[in-house]
């Protein structure tokens, strides 16, 4: 890939977002079905797949108090405005939530989940109002607008055309990249501790991040940058997927995801005052393996994306740490011998428990780099080449955890 491809496809995928992108995706398609056709819908079916129904079922939907499916969706159709993408609930005052739960006690809504969807990312909605009728796509990432069922979406065309992508690629592209055009990450990262510093001052979720910033538990944790690199970035998970108000940068379709690729390098970069060159350099590694890694496994799979995302912070890590490609690709290969087996069971509260989780791993991950201490090819899925080690991972992910997945969904929908 070109420079120029490169660094359009971080553009892409690092975007800002207010909300769980998944029931926010589901806000944004019925947005758009609702201005194709002129009026606010009497009648609203949607259809799923299944990993976008397991990822909106029990999180937070901004500013409303309230969490799933229904709620996203009457905003949508009331003040959702399609142009605003990922940010389309952003005018969620409370009087617009008012207003959403009245239309729903009018609304005909009809939610179904499609086991065979076209795509692992699948959303269709069909609105009605006095006779007449509009429909609208997503297909293939959160903001893809596809014209119907059987269309390819643009995000799938892509991630064809760049998987080609290698970490080489994405070491080499940091390291000569113009830092301007790259700014934006250090925007997002900065974006992404404002919302950690908001669940401070809030009981936002299980309040992990508020938990570990008040040195609460500080005779086992100490004051220690390991304490605040969990705190904040946990901090940041609990208050977005309890439904907070805030933007966070996001990477790849998720704000989590985002959160876990950028904090911590960001904070590791605060804390032993790197310059300003050194810290674009580490955001934009971390941010760039974090999307190869996910054009392999796919935006959404039971395998949990924490595990991509603190795979880039420990990337990002081990370069501020001195390291070079070698020690990076050490840092992988530690990740990926470690936390490689983690679920997805949905976006929800518990999400800050496994993005903790996730990054500690990439800390002492990135530790071990430095020391040349690695997990070698004759350890699991671990080999030599560290593209075939990637893909070890996301082959298990996207190939050998469907059954898994389809478990998983089975459980969370016939608890008693």
């Amino acid at each position: 890939m070109t420079h120029d491809e490169i660094l359009r496809l971080l553009k892409q995928e690092v975007i800002p977002a207010i909300g769980c992108t998944e029931p926010v995706a589901v806000a944004l398609c019925v947005a758009r079905a609702k201005e194709l056709l002129g009026t606010r819908p009497q009648h609203i079916r949607v259809v799923l797949s299944k990993n976008i129904y397991k990822n909106a079922m029990a999180v937070g939907i901004p500013n409303t108090g309230m969490t799933g499916l229904p709620i996203a969706i009457a905003l949508g159709a009331t003040i959702g405005k399609s142009e605003l993408k990922l940010e389309v609930l952003r005018d969620t005052t409370r009087q617009a939530v008012d207003e959403a739960k009245h239309y729903l006690d009018e609304l005909a809504l009809d939610i179904t989940v499609d086991p065979d969807a076209p795509d692992i990312l699948y959303i269709h909605t069909e609105a009605e109002a006095d006779g007449k009728k509009a429909e609208a796509t997503i297909k293939g990432g959160h903001t893809c607008f596809v014209a119907d069922k059987n269309a390819s979406s643009i995000a799938a065309e892509e991630s064809k055309e760049n998987s080609d992508l290698t970490l080489r690629q994405v070491f080499d592209y940091a390291q000569t990249v113009d830092l301007e055009d790259v700014q934006f990450l250090l925007d997002g990262a900065k974006m992404n501790m404002s919302a950690a510093e908001r669940s401070f001052m809030n009981n936002y979720g299980h309040g992990l991040g508020r938990m570990l910033h008040s040195g609460q538990c500080a005779s086992i944790f100490g004051d220690t940058l390991f304490t605040k690199i969990l705190s904040y970035t946990s901090g940041a998970c609990d208050a977005r997927m309890a439904g907070a108000m805030v933007p966070v940068m996001s990477n790849s379709g998720s704000g989590n995801q985002g959160i876990s690729c950028s904090v911590p390098v960001y904070m590791y970069a605060l804390e032993h005052n790197c310059f300003e060159e050194d810290t674009l350099r580490a955001l934009t590694l971390s941010n760039l393996t974090e999307i190869y890694i996910k054009q392999s496994l796919g935006r959404l799979s039971a395998l949990c994306g924490c595990v991509v995302a603190s795979t880039g912070s420990a990337v990002g890590i081990t370069y501020l740490m001195g390291g070079g490609y070698e020690e990076i690709t050490f840092a992988i290969k530690n990740m990926i011998a470690n936390i490689s087996g983690m679920i997805c069971d949905g976006a929800k509260p518990g999400c800050s428990l496994k993005v903790t989780s996730g990054v500690a791993t990439a800390i002492l991950s990135a530790s071990l780099a430095i020391q040349h201490s690695y997990a070698a090819a004759d350890e699991g899925i671990v080999e030599e080449d560290i593209d075939r080690t990637i893909r070890n991972l996301t082959r298990i992910g996207r190939e050998g955890m469907v059954q898994t997945d389809d478990l998983i969904l089975d459980i969370m929908t016939h608890k008693e």
